[in-house]
């Protein structure tokens, strides 16, 4: 068998010099993302209530920039919806702003009727509690009360997570029709993010089974080692889930001795937030054996 042949000290330069351009390729692409971006929420910025429609020289003149980029991203814009063309070159904001306001709308009043019952259950529990909302094929952090044992000094707050790895984000899947949960894992996909993570479908469609059964779900460290939670759902006026509450800790006892009074204390705020909300429970006889 022939002998493979090492590459000498210029071939390794030559080498070293190819992976470098392939990292400074990359840097530039993200930069060049980066300002493309930066440059459209200017352009966004740029309508108001007094001027609902610019012309394309305009809005290349004061964003001082060639007609030729300003029209590109226009264009991306337009394909998007955030922006309408309005007859000849003159451009508006599109119904896509409507919607992006009307989900900040949404979360800020889930935010603000449900907040005096989050700080109320961290005050009870002792834990840190989150408040989550479903959006779209993720959960995004809401509202929190951060319990002051926690190790991570930060807030949740804003975060986007896939809801296959967390408490609150089992819990909504299991009160999702089926069929939605399915095609929420299947597009989203279920990462590894600790070696507790469910990654595997069946595993986690059982899993959904029995927090559907019992009302809450448990969080084994699966989506940060050594932190473990309870979550339970949380229903909209139509009787459909919304979002969901969750509380946490280090504490492993939060999922073992001290789950049956971790689950009926979030049970309970959970069902106070979801009247507040428009939900009217189907019978009081549910609501009563739910949190006994």
């Amino acid at each position: 068998m022939p002998l493979r042949r090492e590459p000498g000290p210029r071939g390794r330069r030559a080498r070293a010099g190819r992976g470098r351009d392939r990292d400074v390729t990359t840097t530039e692409r993200k930069t060049s993302t980066n300002k493309s971006l930066a440059k459209a929420v200017r352009m966004l910025k740029l309508f108001s209530a007094q001027e609902p429609r610019l012309a394309l020289a305009e809005i290349s003149a004061r964003l001082e920039m060639p007609k030729s980029t300003t029209h590109a991203i226009l264009r991306s814009l337009v394909a998007e919806g955030l922006i309408e063309k309005i007859g000849g070159e003159a451009y508006a904001l599109g119904t896509g702003i409507l919607a992006l306001s009307q989900s900040v709308r949404v979360n800020v009043e889930i935010r603000d009727r449900a907040a005096p019952h989050v700080r109320a259950l961290a005050d009870k529990a002792g834990e840190s509690v989150y408040l989550t909302f479903l959006e779209g094929d993720h959960i995004l952090y809401i509202y929190a009360v951060e319990s002051s044992r926690r190790l991570i000094a930060r807030t949740a707050v804003g975060d986007r997570m896939p809801m296959h790895c967390t408490g609150v984000g089992k819990a909504i899947l299991a009160h999702l029709p089926e069929d939605e949960a399915r095609g929420i894992l299947g597009r989203v996909g279920m990462p590894r993010i600790t070696p507790n993570t469910i990654t595997d479908l069946d595993a986690l469609m059982a899993d959904l089974a029995a927090i559907r059964e019992r009302g809450f779900s448990f969080d084994n460290g699966e989506n940060e080692t050594g932190n473990y939670c309870v979550g339970a759902p949380v229903y909209g006026a139509r009787g459909r889930v919304i979002g969901g509450c969750s509380i946490s800790g280090t504490d492993p006892e939060i999922i073992g001795s001290r789950a049956p009074e971790i689950a009926r204390l979030l049970i309970s705020a959970c069902l106070d937030m979801s009247r507040n909300l428009g939900y009217v429970p189907p019978s009081f006889s549910q609501l009563h054996s739910t949190v006994r």
